[in-house]
């Protein structure tokens, strides 16, 4: 237990970088105390004290402000952050080095008995506020953006965005990500690929525009270099796109 323990407060350490003391973490991290106490509450409910685990995981849920149940497998290193609105249903399966934000759901999408709660494989991450629901799977190293509703699987090391979420296959689609973040927008609220949004195409040519101009440039200056030509520093720097510009396109 005080192995675990240990493995946990580093995993703080390792994923956050607010944390500063050990004392600290113990004290004021409540995704170590809703894990320590799920590890309690799971003991329990394998040795068939439902009852006394039930009441352990609310008794966790009044403190800690993230819902456990006491029948989710959960691997080590796991890491909560913030934690608030955090639920995990009774059939989930969590491996090892999950990092989940504040306000995510695992949850159901039946009232079936039997596996009904996602499984997260090693190294997933799900970003705040996000929905994975249903028996399905996340790949290993997979993430999920902010806000995402995922209901069906996610291969290993692919990112899922969206609502209803869209998987990130491609260059393109990874780069167009890229260059959304580095603008200040974030292109996780943009609709699905196979949308007919026209708003959302317009984003997506923007997006892409900007890709290829980044691309262009980075390649004129490479020429000018070997052709020894000195390019002072301000230009070698693009300019940077307005995000209060693409904020008037979209209003």
């Amino acid at each position: 237990m005080f192995a675990r323990l240990r493995e946990d407060i580093h995993s703080v350490f390792d994923r956050d970088p607010a944390a500063r003391s050990v004392l600290e973490v113990l004290t004021c991290y409540p995704g170590i105390h809703a894990i320590t106490l799920h590890r309690l509450a799971h003991w329990l409910w394998g040795h068939r004290l439902r009852w006394l685990a039930r009441f352990v995981a609310h008794i966790s849920r009044f403190l800690t402000g993230i819902e456990i149940h006491p029948g989710a497998t959960i691997g080590r290193r796991f890491f909560i952050d913030h934690g608030m609105g955090v639920v995990i249903g009774e059939t989930a399966v969590i491996g090892d080095d999950v990092t989940l934000y504040h306000g995510v759901t695992l949850g159901g999408t039946s009232w079936n008995k039997g596996k009904r709660h996602p499984t997260l494989e090693n190294g997933v991450v799900i970003g705040a506020g996000a929905k994975v629901l249903g028996p399905i799977t996340m790949g290993a190293g997979a993430k999920v953006g902010s806000n995402a509703v995922v209901v069906r699987d996610v291969p290993g090391g692919a990112t899922a965005v969206g609502n209803p979420a869209r998987i990130i296959q491609g260059e393109q689609e990874q780069k167009r990500e890229e260059k959304a973040v580095k603008m200040g927008f974030s292109a996780y609220a943009v609709a699905q690929q196979n949308q007919d949004d026209p708003l959302a195409k317009a984003i997506h040519g923007l997006l892409d525009h900007a890709v290829e101009t980044d691309r262009r440039i980075e390649t004129l200056l490479h020429k000018l270099e070997q052709a020894g030509v000195r390019v002072e520093d301000e230009l070698a720097v693009a300019d940077r796109f307005d995000p209060k510009y693409l904020s008037k396109i979209v209003d």
